[in-house]
């Protein structure tokens, strides 16, 4: 048996190297197979809004185009801005009622729905401004609470309550966000999906900081688009609603990790207009029209990467 020793063990060590090389073949192979990264989330493009404007603008004969302004930079709560290089305004005293306002979506009726921001200082109705979703009646033209959130908590550590705001045209639903109970270190936004028509919560989203938001469509789903009030990141949110769950996907990060995205604006297929602040759940960035930076970010379909630049 012994003179057979060196035979057997020669067979063996011929069988094991084919099993080998055999693996690494079929590894390599394998290995060729490209793999879509979780940052793609299909081509999207500008979308036909269903947004209107509002109907009372007939009425007075203010003709289109109409620039919404809540810059607060000289007219307070919501000023409209109409004629020849919009140099006519309409600013009835009754809309400064509520402060000053962070963002709006217009629906399809004309009706505009806003959100409040804390601006230049902390007043007894600061932290009860936040608390609210306002509405611009598109027929009357009067501002009012549209909906009261009493579960929404600002305080002086942290003044911002609902902040960012979207109306789907699909469903015709909103989307709001609330950041009021985080800080530095946590992270404790909420995501409400509601129902304008019966003020009814759909959905609640936990644990996520937005700043901004805003709808895409792909072949690969619907997404909404948000910017983090907690890093320099823009997210996307696969809207499975039938689910009742949404799974996030990190799309890219701004070159400075102080900005916080402010207003996301698609312009073209996969290319993002790109409004950046520095926010750190004070009210110095937000009021702060000077620090603001403007990005265009494009999806590189050759390097499969978003390419953020600098205007």
């Amino acid at each position: 048996m012994r003179k057979y020793f060196p035979v057997i063990l020669s067979i063996i060590v011929i069988v094991i190297a084919g099993y080998v090389v055999f693996n690494k073949k079929h590894t390599r192979t394998m290995a060729v197979v490209p793999k879509v990264p979780v940052h793609s989330i299909g081509t999207f493009g500008v979308q036909k809004t269903c947004a209107r404007p509002p109907q009372f603008l007939k009425r007075l004969k203010i003709p289109q185009p109409v620039m919404i302004d809540l810059s607060q930079k000289q007219y307070k709560g919501i000023a409209l801005h109409y004629g020849k290089q919009f140099k006519q305004t309409l600013h009835p005293k009754q809309w400064e009622q509520y402060a000053y306002f962070s963002t709006y979506t217009l629906d399809e009726q004309g009706n505009l729905y806003l959100v409040p921001m804390p601006f230049i200082s902390i007043r007894p109705t600061t932290f009860n401004l936040q608390k609210n979703i306002y509405k611009l009646d598109t027929k009357t033209g009067k501002l009012s609470i549209f909906m009261h959130f009493d579960d929404v908590t600002p305080s002086a550590n942290n003044p911002y309550g609902l902040n960012a705001i979207v109306y789907d045209c699909d469903d015709h639903t909103l989307w709001v966000a609330a950041i009021d109970e985080s800080d530095y270190e946590k992270q404790k936004g909420v995501i409400y999906h509601i129902n304008p028509n019966t003020k009814e919560i759909l959905q609640k989203v936990e644990g996520f900081d937005v700043l901004s938001m805003t709808i895409v469509k792909s072949k690969q789903g619907k997404y909404l688009l948000v910017g983090s009030a907690k890093d320099n990141g823009v997210y996307a949110y696969a809207m499975l609603q039938k689910e009742n769950k949404f799974n996030s996907i990190k799309l890219f990060d701004l070159p400075l990790p102080n900005e916080r995205i402010r207003k996301i604006k698609v312009i073209g297929n996969n290319i993002l207009e790109i409004q950046s602040i520095p926010f750190s759940y004070s009210l110095v960035a937000q009021s702060s029209k000077e620090d603001r930076t403007f990005y265009t970010a494009k999806w590189d379909k050759i390097d499969r990467k978003w390419i953020v630049i600098k205007k």
